[in-house]
């Protein structure tokens, strides 16, 4: 039996045959399966061409990000310390607003001690022009840098340096008065420098001066200041002193005193007289002698009065030997007035009192 011959191979497609014989190298990609037919690849001059510039163009991206890169990560870094400066720049600047309101706070208090060294100083007859301290030791602001916050660090060292002349000149001013009491124990003893009526249950209805009397609804001169508080609430004494009078005053020997209802006077050495009208219980006698804080009487509203309050006058020994009236919210030491500066400044300059009524032999003696 003659076999039959054997099939011819395949024979390649011709346009495949002609890139094979026009390509520089050839690749075959033979799949596992034998059942798949084999892939060809033929590389073409062209070819090559494109995939070198691509090689070299993807090299030269990658020599280029590789030369920056250290630039660009250098750069990130920078802007994160950049918002990080920024960051602490804020918080910085707002610790130095905060420490320039705090210099603010503390000149406010500076300014309320001066006020009570002022008071301490007028209630001891200590003169300005012959203090160590008049005229003030100033001091100069520091150089201010450059920065974005110059204004604050100036308005900061301004406030610095007014904070410090200011306590300087506090500073002269208490060893003054500390001087003086020590060398004049018994005259602080004896000046009138606390509030006799206690706590906060009571407020100024009329000052020391002129005003307009509630009885008459003419002007007058009051020769203290009335303090509305509860009857019955305790009269201290000011300053260690002598009850001169303790009573109602006689109206045949004065209409004036006698329309101070119950009245208690005390004589504090040679310097001071205080008097204390309208009370309602008075709890010393004549000659008693008293200690500061020791009760006197109640607030009450006998005599001529509107409603249950205190009127409180300290008048001051003068040159030619009279009792005059002063405004008692100078001595008044534990206690801040609204209005202190004015006082000061009034106590200060203001000329000789007229209108007042003179104390009567029987209270001045």
């Amino acid at each position: 039996m003659t076999r039959p011959p054997p099939a011819p191979a395949p024979r390649e497609p011709e346009a495949r045959r002609r890139r094979g014989e026009r390509a520089l190298f050839e690749l075959q990609i033979h799949p596992g399966d034998i059942r798949r037919r084999v892939r060809y690849l033929f590389v073409g001059r062209r070819r090559l061409a494109r995939w070198t510039l691509a090689a070299v163009g993807w090299l030269a991206l990658a020599g280029f990000a590789a030369a920056v890169a250290p630039d660009v990560v250098a750069g990130l870094l920078a802007r994160r310390e950049l918002h990080r400066l920024e960051s602490e720049r804020e918080r910085q600047g707002e610790r130095l607003r905060a420490m320039v309101a705090r210099l603010g706070e503390l000149a406010g208090r500076s300014e309320e001690l001066r006020l009570r060294v002022d008071k301490a100083r007028l209630a001891y007859g200590l003169a300005d022009e012959r203090s160590s301290g008049q005229g003030g030791f100033p001091f100069e602001p520091r150089p201010v840098p450059r920065s974005i916050f110059a204004n604050v660090i100036e308005s900061g060292r301004g406030e610095e340096a007014s904070l410090r002349e200011q306590l300087a000149v506090l500073a002269t001013f208490l060893d003054e008065v500390q001087a003086l009491e020590r060398a004049n124990l018994e005259l602080a003893l004896r000046t009138p420098s606390t509030n006799p009526l206690k706590g906060a249950n009571f407020y100024l209805t009329s000052p020391f001066g002129n005003r307009r009397s509630p009885f008459t609804k003419l002007i007058d001169f009051h020769a203290g200041i009335d303090l509305a508080a509860p009857i019955g609430k305790s009269i201290q004494a000011p300053a260690d002193g002598v009850v001169v009078f303790a009573g109602r005053y006689p109206q045949r020997q004065s209409v004036a005193w006698w329309r101070y209802g119950n009245l208690v006077v005390l004589r504090h050495g040679e310097e001071f007289i205080t008097l204390y009208g309208h009370c309602d219980e008075v709890r010393v006698r004549r000659g008693q002698r008293v200690r500061q804080g020791e009760v006197l009487a109640t607030v009450g509203e006998t005599g001529w009065s509107t409603s249950p309050h205190l009127h409180y006058e300290v008048r001051r020994r003068d040159e030619d030997g009279t009792y005059r009236p002063v405004d008692p919210r100078i001595y008044i030491l534990d206690h801040r007035w609204r209005d202190e500066e004015r006082i000061l400044v009034r106590a200060r300059s203001a000329p000789a009192l007229e209108g007042y009524e003179p104390l009567p032999r029987l209270l001045a003696h």
